[in-house]
């Protein structure tokens, strides 16, 4: 009994250092979400942005879950952390001596989102090694406790140092928190051995091993994919919650919005820490999916910061919950041997609507849904009465149809025979047996 304390303690440790390089990675983001749309006005360009900072990372996960396979995960947790800091670095430079152009920008997220993919597979990976079963809805909420800092601690700093400074003091802040990340895992790389391998399979085989995993478990397949019609939502609000806001705000209330907003993940992450859920992760999930939906499509509904606040704190509050069944749902349905080449190809997968969402919903939202909602517009005298006119409501237009149809998606989930047999095997792995 007394032995599964330390493993969590050293999950502790390593969970600090992510929370830490979370909200400095927040801080860069809120930054140059402001400073690309202050300096261009589109939301295109915002979402560009996002796009560049994502897709790297997302299309080299799938090989980087292979590397933590095949090599000890804590070193390449170490490997990601520090040479993302080159991203942040080279922004830094280019705005040293005055502003930073666009394709600046570009090139330094993209650098970042390059080694960045080293770490998330690893890091998944690493949290199985460390936990037994029953830990890991607990280890969950503090996962997710340490991703909702992005959202709730760093735009909260960073409106208030963009009162007094500028987007440099913000990056400066994200690059030192590196070295306390790298210190936090080798810390923990001293007390946990790297398993031997004893083969070293191809890339194609590693591979292949992985997408096995996945395919002959017909319910975890189904909800990797489902996860891309979920990512697609969200990520219509992450790209155009920013545009919205300041199109009507300021980036300080856009900081405080954004902090009170994801205090709703905060809170059900800090739950989900305390109190362990044991069952009915299928009806937590296709539940809290559901609610998201609602309270998203209230986020982009009126120009009122009040009612904007509390649609998002009810919509961060459910993430938690939809975030930590899947999790479990997986963990626990996938060997722990193929489990970083398994995550990778989990991550490639299951986030491809965050591409589509990054690459076009900027897009559509200034040369689309805006126009038809300014006065004037083709949609002001319909729906332009229900939801207001102006520059920022083709954004809000987009995000109230993102939250309909992640409702409809959960629905749909929630019919699928396949996820529900993933609970009633909870515990066991079913990647050897075809559905």
């Amino acid at each position: 009994m007394g032995n599964t304390s330390k493993p969590f303690g050293r999950f502790i440790l390593l969970w600090s250092g992510e929370l830490i390089s979370a909200i400095g990675g927040g801080l860069t983001s809120f930054g140059l979400g402001v400073y690309v749309y202050q300096q261009s006005g589109m939301a295109s360009q915002v979402s560009f942005v996002l796009l560049l900072a994502f897709l790297p990372s997302l299309l080299l996960s799938a090989p980087a879950g292979v590397l933590a396979d095949r090599y000890d995960r804590r070193i390449l947790m170490i490997l990601g952390d520090s040479l993302s800091a080159i991203g942040p670095l080279f922004i830094l430079f280019a705005l040293w001596d005055g502003e930073a152009a666009f394709w600046q920008i570009c090139i330094g997220v993209t650098i970042s989102s390059v080694f960045f993919s080293l770490l998330e597979p690893a890091y998944r990976a690493t949290v199985t090694d460390l936990l037994t079963e029953e830990q890991y809805t607990k280890a969950s909420g503090f996962v997710q406790m340490a991703g909702s800092a992005k959202y709730l601690i760093s735009p909260a700093i960073a409106g208030l140092l963009l009162k007094v400074s500028d987007i440099r003091l913000l990056l400066i802040l994200d690059i030192c928190t590196f070295f306390v990340t790298v210190m936090a895992t080798m810390a923990v790389r001293k007390g946990l051995e790297a398993k031997p391998q004893t083969k070293n399979p191809s890339f194609a085989a590693s591979f292949k091993d992985g997408w096995k995993a996945i395919a002959q478990n017909k319910g975890v397949l189904t909800l990797v994919l489902v996860g891309s019609v979920i990512t697609l939502c969200l990520g219509f609000i992450q790209t155009l919650a920013a545009p919205m806001i300041l199109s009507f705000s300021d980036s300080g209330a856009l900081g405080t919005i954004q902090s009170l907003s994801a205090m709703g993940m905060l809170v059900s992450s800090v739950l989900l820490g305390i109190f362990s859920i044991k069952k009915a992760y299928v009806k937590i999930l296709c539940g809290a999916l559901f609610c998201a939906g609602v309270f998203m499509a209230l986020f982009g509904f009126r120009e009122n910061l009040i009612m904007i606040t509390i649609a998002g704190f009810l919509f961060f509050s459910m993430l938690p919950f939809s975030n930590m069944s899947i999790d479990y749902l997986l963990r626990t349905n996938i060997k722990n041997e193929f489990q970083g080449r398994a995550w990778g190809l989990v991550g490639l997968i299951s986030q491809m609507g965050y591409v589509f969402a990054y690459g076009f919903s900027g897009l559509l939202a200034d040369r689309l849904f805006t126009p038809l909602l300014m006065e004037g517009g083709s949609l002001s005298g319909s729906a332009g009465r229900l939801l207001g006119t102006g520059k920022g409501r083709g954004s809000g237009f987009l995000i109230i149809m993102a939250g309909i149809l992640l409702c409809i998606a959960s629905v749909l989930l929630y019919q699928f025979k396949s996820i529900q047999r993933l609970e009633k095997g909870e515990g066991d792995v079913q990647t050897n047996h075809l559905e």
